[in-house]
């Protein structure tokens, strides 16, 4: 399960930066709006579940956020230049990468330790699964909407 979170994160990233406009704050303030929508609709948190859930799922969120702008925008910007790097600094981009990948990991695990505290087990994985249909619904719709263009 953490492996497809993994995977499908950048790609929710990736579709909502491909599909973002002129209205790009704008529109990433209503996709962050639907998601937490979407999660407290199909969770049915009680309030003190909430009140507790949404700082721990916020930080996180914004912990991703940052590992997927230095991956795509500062170790991305450096690949795109590959043929012009040397061996050694080849060589520290790919300890970059994996030193980002074990932060993530890092991360991850604490956040699932964090939230199953707070909500239960089968919210945990319930929560997990709900954020992968909000990222195939998000997918889904703008495949259509590119494809309608």
């Amino acid at each position: 399960m953490i492996k497809k979170i993994k995977i499908l994160a950048p790609l929710l990233f990736l579709a909502a930066t491909l599909s973002l406009s002129s209205q790009e704050k704008q529109d990433w303030e209503k996709i962050k709006s639907l998601k937490v929508a979407f999660i407290t609709e199909r969770l049915e948190l009680t309030p003190k579940e909430a009140q507790s859930f949404w700082p721990i799922y916020n930080e996180h969120q914004s912990k991703k956020e940052g590992f997927f702008r230095e991956e795509r925008f500062e170790i991305g910007t450096e690949i795109k230049n590959l043929d012009a790097l040397s061996d050694a600094k080849a060589s520290e981009l790919l300890s970059r990468m994996l030193k980002l990948e074990e932060e993530k990991h890092k991360a991850e695990k604490s956040y699932i330790e964090k939230i199953s505290k707070t909500i239960s087990a089968k919210k945990t994985i319930l929560l997990m699964r709900t954020e992968e249909d909000f990222k195939r619904q998000l997918i889904k719709q703008y495949r259509q909407r590119r494809g309608s263009k």
